[in-house]
């Protein structure tokens, strides 16, 4: 379950704690500050979740307006499907509609590899630079082909798991 808080911006209102959408606007609308009139404004923040959906929050951009598709989101994607928007979103730039984003639609590409030269073994053992024979595997330089590879692919650390990344 994820917990979020909202945090007015009238300080002389205070804040309140709400792990669904329904919750905060049952809680927004009766929230009054200190001379009886409505609060409207508020920063909300990510309290408490699994490590995934606090990538997803930052990803995100959470604001009070897109709560309900963060709640849905974090609810009902995969475990790879937040991945990819919290690489294509958070790192690669994408821009996304709370309203209609499907994380399958961003052109992303993922490993897990936890470092360059393990993608780079991993790759030649998949027969991406073609076959190569026994008597000359011993020879392939895996931090040089890490260091090729860098300049298309990037790392990342997310929910504890490390991952290479390109959006192409």
């Amino acid at each position: 379950m994820t917990t979020l808080f909202a945090q007015p911006y009238d300080i002389s209102a205070s804040g309140f704690y709400f792990d669904n959408a329904e919750d905060y606007l049952t809680k927004s609308k009766a929230l009054r500050n200190s001379h009886g009139q409505p609060v409207e404004e508020f920063e909300i923040q990510f309290i408490d979740g699994d490590d995934i959906d606090v990538e997803l929050a930052k990803a995100w951009g959470l604001s009070q307006c897109s709560l309900e598709c963060f709640f849905k989101a974090a609810d009902d994607w995969s475990g790879y499907r937040k991945l990819c928007f919290i690489i294509a979103v958070g790192e690669c730039g994408y821009d996304f509609d709370p309203e209609t984003t499907n994380p399958d639609d961003f052109d992303v590409i993922i490993y897990h590899c936890d470092t360059m030269k393990e993608l780079a073994e991993q790759f030649v053992d998949e027969g991406y630079y073609g076959d190569i024979p026994a008597s000359l595997a011993g020879y392939i330089d895996y931090e040089a082909m890490a260091y090729d590879l860098s300049m298309d692919y990037s790392e990342i650390t997310i929910d504890g798991t490390n991952l290479i990344y390109a959006c192409p």
